[in-house]
């Protein structure tokens, strides 16, 4: 009992501070999968964007246009999500790694030769779009869902990943999905996600328990403080491989696509990105899937690699 308490207060010691940094993880989504458009154009917002060009236009001519140290991509991260973006805390010192930070290196190679030209930051979630529209940073890579409100603000790449909400539960719960089996439970989600919405409206009598960003749910979860957690599949995928005691319940309940996030005036932009992805499907994605998530979703990668992209318009 010594030694499981003991292990159960490293956690939370842990957790608990990359919980802060790490707000809702980009789960603040609106699933396309029950999605209401916010206007007649946006009825599919993942096909909302731009077809691939390799041509450049004024957004990549003033980053290629950088002198010095300062000649780099500027990109915005998490750096707390485990496989996705994040430091391993078994190699101090070390660079950012992850699927994400993959797909950054590959758009930092194509644009200026240099797969290592890159400056990270590391965004909270609630000041993506903000650090998009003032130019703090030329993209966010961050596990951000595209949605009909976010592409009022902000544009978006073609989709790279593809997944869906579903339920974190210890494995000695017998829960079954976002079902009945939640009726009477507490049921953690972050604040401003979809999942919020849901539990406020008291679907299947659960008890919502509503914190400021995800990483709080899964510690809520080993305190005992709450009985389930909903979150992004692909995400949750990855706490289960940190707790070995938790796993997920049921299958994904809707279908949501990550995207990377440029401003709406960076036309040039969002059509290299859309032809690195191009390029990316044809072998990078695949090396990278395997490498950081394959161990914690699965070696079958192809429910989440969204096949042949659609695109709002070609000129």
């Amino acid at each position: 009992m010594a030694a499981l308490v003991g292990v159960l207060t490293l956690a939370v010691a842990l957790l608990l501070p990359l919980a802060r940094e790490h707000r809702d993880s980009g789960l603040d989504s609106t699933p396309a999968a029950r999605t209401a458009p916010a206007a007649e154009s946006c009825v599919s917002p993942e096909a909302q964007t731009l077809a691939p060009s390799a041509a450049d236009g004024p957004t990549i001519a003033a980053i290629k246009a950088r002198t010095g140290e300062q000649r780099k991509l500027v990109v915005g991260v998490d750096q707390n999500s485990y496989r996705w973006g994040y430091r391993n805390p078994n190699n101090q010192g070390a660079a950012l790694e992850g699927f994400d930070i993959d797909l950054v290196h590959a758009i930092a190679q194509n644009i200026l030769g240099d797969r290592n030209a890159v400056q990270f930051k590391a965004i909270p979630t609630d000041r993506r779009i903000g650090a998009v529209r003032s130019g703090e940073v030329d993209m966010v890579v961050r596990t951000t869902t595209i949605t009909c409100a976010r592409l009022k603000e902000v544009a978006f790449s073609a989709p790279y990943f593809r997944t869906g909400q579903q339920v974190l539960a210890a494995k000695s719960l017998a829960l079954t999905g976002f079902d009945n089996s939640l009726r009477g439970r507490t049921v953690c989600a972050a604040a401003g996600s979809t999942t919020e919405a849901d539990l406020k409206e008291g679907k299947f009598g659960v008890k919502p328990l509503i914190v400021p960003n995800q990483l709080d749910c899964l510690v809520r979860l080993q305190l005992g403080e709450a009985d389930a957690v909903i979150t992004d599949g692909a995400l949750a995928a990855s706490q289960a491989a940190q707790d070995p005691t938790v796993e997920l319940k049921g299958k994904p309940f809707t279908e949501d696509y990550y995207g990377v996030m440029m401003r709406k005036d960076a036309d040039d932009l969002v059509r290299r990105v859309n032809q690195v992805l191009a390029q990316y499907r044809a072998g990078g994605w695949q090396t990278a899937y395997d490498r950081w998530l394959a161990p914690t979703m699965g070696g079958d990668s192809r429910p989440y690699l969204p096949a042949n992209p659609r695109y709002l318009r070609t000129s």
